[in-house]
């Protein structure tokens, strides 16, 4: 089921900053993501519409839209968890699409927005909706679709059948994330696998962390079990406020260098993406997780 492209989403200015310490301004938000552009990203989670006082990171959400290039050839996601921050998002008149998020367990469903798993699924669907109305987009994304910080195994059962709901909502795809890095290649192959079939012809999104280094070769298993749209945050940066112990997510350039390599088109410039990633490792301060960025260019230039 290899495919042979995929499509390339970059979450870094929303996954890769929201659990970040210390104050990013607005104008590097920005920055970052006029770079993602530059590099070919056309989907781009640019922000999310969450409390501030709760993740205090994003709290320039509106500011941020405010911003944003216009480019009719880019699709700006804003993620949001209730009505509140779709009506939010709406009003900007700058995100194109709206991404709403249910949760595979109760527990960190109730950590993450405050809901129950089945409540999650509902608020998703009515997300969905509201993009719909007001002529945008919606997708969805299933947190802990792998294993709960709280609760531990998530069956593949449970997981498929909050796929199924929601696609009868209507999203461009439904999601599966790996949210504290616990996937393995061998269940992401099985579980994609059985969602693919599930909500077919709708696509399968990934999207994980690299917290005990398997998020790479989960990437791999994924688009070999027929996903075919990849989150992935420059630099590697990432985690969840919610969600102890969860690391960054895969890094952009690492897994375009992979999947080019092994000539599956992603539309992106390595080069450029390498060029972000060591701008970001500079407005951060620190090195970041990504290795590719820190390597050699193979092949080296003539």
């Amino acid at each position: 089921m290899t495919a042979t492209r995929i499509e390339f989403v970059e979450v870094g200015p929303r996954d890769g900053l929201q659990n970040e310490s210390t104050p990013i301004a607005t104008a590097d938000k920005l920055e970052l993501i006029t770079r993602a552009i530059g590099a070919g990203a056309r989907r781009i989670e640019v922000t999310s519409f969450v409390n501030p006082k709760k993740v205090p990171q994003l709290a320039d959400a509106e500011d941020v839209c405010a911003g944003l290039p216009d480019r009719q050839d880019v699709t700006f996601i804003g993620l949001v968890m209730n009505g509140r921050g779709a009506e939010r998002a709406i009003a900007t008149g700058r995100i194109n699409q709206l991404g709403a998020v249910a949760v595979a367990t109760d527990r960190f469903a109730m950590a993450n927005q405050g809901q129950t798993r089945d409540g999650s699924v509902d608020a998703a669907c009515e997300i969905i909706a509201m993009a719909k109305e007001a002529g945008l987009t919606g997708q969805v994304t299933i947190g802990a679709s792998f294993g709960c910080p709280f609760e531990g195994e998530v069956q593949e059962d449970v997981v498929v059948a909050m796929a199924r709901r929601l696609a009868e909502a209507g999203p461009v795809e439904v999601a599966l994330a790996d949210t504290i890095g616990v996937a393995n290649p061998a269940h992401v192959r099985s579980l994609v696998t059985r969602v693919r079939e599930a909500i077919s012809p709708l696509p399968v999104r990934v999207h994980f962390h690299n917290t005990r280094n398997t998020g790479l070769a989960n990437v791999w298993a994924a688009v070999e079990a027929g996903a075919t749209v990849v989150d992935a945050s420059l630099g590697g940066l990432g985690g969840c406020p919610f969600a102890p112990g969860a690391a960054g997510n895969v890094p952009s350039e690492d897994v375009v260098y992979m999947l080019e390599r092994a000539g599956i088109a992603t539309g992106m410039d390595l080069e450029k993406l390498v060029d972000a990633s060591h701008w970001l490792a500079g407005v951060m301060g620190r090195k970041l997780p990504g290795m590719v960025a820190q390597a050699p260019a193979f092949p080296a230039a003539a």
